[in-house]
């Protein structure tokens, strides 16, 4: 017998630009002729059933006005779109058309295209470059960074994917011009998240200026846009792996994506993430780590920012408790929630551990509260 030993040391540079900006088309386009995307002179657009004749359109007709060869791969727009059977639609679709390894693929939508478009170009001829150019507040905050990418299953969300860096992210805040009220409530939900784990001076910002947000005010826009992609960075840079420190970034999400399924979608992921949220300030009321009034701070924010913090009566309690099992903390079938200390931090219960073992009971007696 012998042994023949492969030594494979992998030396890897996944860094990429943020740009945020307003009408960001041509410069995407301005950008690929710069080589952002190397020699590949083919782009396969991947977008949504709504996107689609908002913006990607636009895009693939300046890509074809720019000399390139590029197609339009749309699915139907939402969450439920968000799963292992719409990729494989997406991988056929490109397959069919002719695209191969030397392609680009470039995500013109919110995070359920960036998660999707990022997982198919991860994946396709075992790894192509892909660009998100980011369309939504949602996405802003919470796909722009990290490079997270993964698909749904009827048991769990996000369980899986993959990670995977682009080649760089534009995030278009003229685009949220056209998005519904809910869907800026839903974006705003995860910024309120990401000043609640890190920055009370965030905080304070939202709530001095929610109204500019809510009416697309440019410049409070574009401080949450750079605020966002700044407190997401810094997490990202020191645990990109989601070895430890990176599970902060899933405050509120234990429940929040619980709930999400439960509900069969009919909550936005921002509307069930607040819902998450004001759960997960109860616990940490609970256990001593944040006043009262510090809590009613949080759940009053979310308010004002159209978002609901009580459990809809439709939802099932108890199917709910069952749900939370799937969430990827879950070790050794224990229930683990990131907790908050105060406004503006996250509770660190040894040194490296930022998720706490949580008895059923207890979670159970937050959520039969609300």
């Amino acid at each position: 017998m012998s042994t023949f030993n492969v030594e494979l040391k992998r030396v890897v540079d996944d860094s990429y630009e943020i740009e945020v900006g307003f009408e960001l088309e041509d410069k995407l386009v301005q950008d690929i002729k710069l080589g952002l995307a190397g020699r590949v002179k083919r782009f396969a657009v991947i977008t949504d059933s709504t996107v689609k004749e908002l913006y990607a359109g636009k895009i693939l007709e300046k890509l074809h006005k720019a000399g390139y060869g590029a197609d339009l791969f749309s699915f139907e727009a939402g969450e439920k779109s968000k799963t292992r059977k719409t990729k494989e639609q997406l991988e056929d679709a490109m397959l069919e058309a002719g695209y191969r390894r030397d392609c680009c693929i470039i995500a013109v939508g919110g995070g359920v295209v960036t998660d999707i478009a990022g997982f198919v170009a991860g994946t396709y001829g075992r790894g192509v470059p892909f660009i998100n150019y980011a369309t939504t507040l949602l996405a802003a905050a919470d796909a722009s960074v990290g490079g997270k990418t993964a698909v749904d299953t009827p048991l769990a969300t996000n369980l899986i994917g993959m990670f995977n860096q682009p080649e760089k992210v534009y995030i278009d805040i003229a685009c949220w011009k056209t998005l519904p009220k809910n869907q800026i409530s839903s974006g705003l939900a995860e910024t309120i998240k990401h000043a609640c784990l890190a920055d009370g001076k965030f905080f304070d910002f939202l709530s001095d200026n929610m109204e500019k947000l809510l009416e697309i005010d440019r410049e409070a826009c574009e401080h949450i846009a750079e605020t966002n992609c700044r407190i997401k960075y810094e997490v990202v840079m020191k645990d990109e792996r989601e070895s430890g420190l990176r599970e902060v970034l899933n405050l509120g999400h234990t429940v929040g994506r619980a709930i999400e399924t439960v509900s069969d979608y009919r909550l936005l992921h921002g509307e069930a993430v607040a819902i998450g949220l004001a759960a997960e300030v109860r616990l940490s009321v609970k256990l001593g780590h944040m006043t009262e009034a510090e809590a009613g701070r949080v759940t009053g924010l979310l308010k004002r920012a159209g978002l609901p913090v009580e459990i809809p009566d439709y939802i099932d309690r108890e199917q709910l408790v069952k749900k939370l099992y799937t969430d990827k903390k879950v070790r050794d079938g224990r229930l683990r929630f990131v907790i908050q200390n105060g406004i503006g931090s996250i509770v660190e219960f040894k040194d490296g551990v930022f998720a706490a073992p949580i008895e059923e009971s207890v979670a159970r007696e937050i959520i039969m509260a609300m």
